[in-house]
């Protein structure tokens, strides 16, 4: 394990991941701290979408030319400025001004996605795609619970610079333990025909020629809707979930953190121990069709939920099923595409994510802010739902399989 070229890059996405979720649970209460309405909370994380939108395909694109290592520190970078004009707010436009800085540059979770594709064979992906969901389960099983320690302690400001520390923490592990060119295993003869079968991409191509080239291809189309659907879905939950939590049950940040680090414990106990056994007994497709029904479940109820126990259990139901969907579908992503475009494709599945980014809060929060948190929980499911039904569709005979 210790010569692994997986070990750096789950390091640097760990400390990446709880950075983020030191910031993600407190920026609603920082935001109302300014005086921010419900809806303009949805906005706040929406800028950081609107400006990964433009950013998450290039840098995909450019990490495929110039090499992973180098672009993931330009985005950690970008992470770091992002997080210390946070921690130093002193009015809603800087909060602002933190998440557009780093929207700008967000690209650490395509690019490791991208160098994991690049040193695992494909039968082998979902397992390794699940150590970014260990790193993410970990992040925000510790994340939040120490942001609200920070919080109530020493003020908004806090936990915003300590994520900032992580980041600085994530470039020195990136600069130190990250190989700067990634040596591709050996792959099967008729998957490394399958990949030769595919033009090399143009790295000179825009957004639109790049979402043009895989939406033409029947399979590659049917994984991104998948993601696009799981994407929407997770958005609307996680960006209306501490405004849904402070108006239905009145808790605060420190309490909110921890609903967040229980979410964050199911879904890294899933990816850390079952995720590589269910993988290879039922399939990426399956694990994907399971898990989209139980996001129905979990979102689909929160309307019902008037008390803990309740809340916690579809919480866990709910963080069963993001655990399982994320990695199904980034695996088959990556196998319905050739090796050599494997670092844009996944940039435009980022393109995606960020688009439900921007829909998603500001759906929540408009509707929360309108007192609909019936509608919020349902607005969630019904996305999960169409993951659901994309992915109960068979494959017609005649189309190509995953590499």
């Amino acid at each position: 394990m210790r010569r692994s070229p997986l070990l750096p890059i789950f390091l640097t996405v760990f400390v990446d991941v709880l950075g983020l979720t030191l910031v993600l649970p407190l920026l609603p209460f920082y935001a109302e701290h300014f005086g921010a309405s419900e809806l303009v909370v949805g906005v706040l994380a929406a800028s950081y979408a609107v400006c990964q939108l433009v950013s998450g395909p290039i840098l995909g694109r450019i990490s495929d030319r110039v090499g992973r290592k180098p672009t993931l520190l330009a985005s950690q970078t970008g992470t770091f400025i992002g997080f210390l004009v946070l921690g130093s707010a002193s009015s809603l436009w800087m909060l602002f001004l933190g998440r557009i800085i780093d929207g700008l540059t967000a690209g650490n979770l395509t690019i490791a996605q991208a160098y994991i594709s690049d040193v695992t064979r494909p039968e082998e992906r979902t397992r390794a795609f699940g150590l970014i969901g260990i790193a993410f389960g970990s992040g925000f099983l510790l994340g939040p619970a120490i942001t609200g320690e920070l919080a109530s302690r020493f003020g908004y400001g806090a936990p915003a610079l300590g994520a900032a520390a992580l980041s600085l923490t994530s470039i020195v592990l990136t600069a130190t333990l990250l190989p700067a060119k990634p040596i591709a295993p050996a792959a099967a003869p008729e998957a490394a025909d399958a990949g030769a079968a595919r033009p090399a991409p143009d790295v000179r191509v825009g957004r639109g020629d790049a979402f043009r080239r895989f939406f033409d291809r029947p399979l590659a189309r049917r994984r991104l809707l998948e993601f696009f659907a799981f994407s929407l879905s997770f958005s609307t939950l996680i960006g209306g979930l501490a405004l849904y939590l402070e108006r239905r049950f009145a808790f605060g940040v420190k309490e909110t953190g921890y609903i967040f680090a229980f979410s964050g414990l199911i879904g890294g106990s899933i990816q850390g121990g079952m995720l590589g056994r269910l993988a290879r007994r039922y399939g990426e497709q399956r694990l994907a069709v399971v898990g989209f029904a139980t996001m129905v479940i979990g979102y689909g109820l929160l309307g019902a939920a008037y008390g803990l126990p309740a809340l916690l259990l579809l919480v866990a139901v709910g963080a069963f099923g993001s655990a399982v969907v994320r990695p199904s579908i980034t695996t088959l992503l990556t196998k319905s595409v050739g090796r050599d475009e494997q670092g844009a494709a996944l940039g435009v599945s980022q393109s995606l994510a960020s688009i439900s980014q921007i829909v998603g809060p500001i759906g929540a929060g408009w509707l929360i802010e309108h007192r609909a948190l019936t509608a919020y929980g349902l607005m969630a499911a019904t996305f999960a739902a169409l993951g659901l039904f994309l992915g109960a569709q068979k494959i017609p005979v005649g189309e190509p399989v995953e590499l």
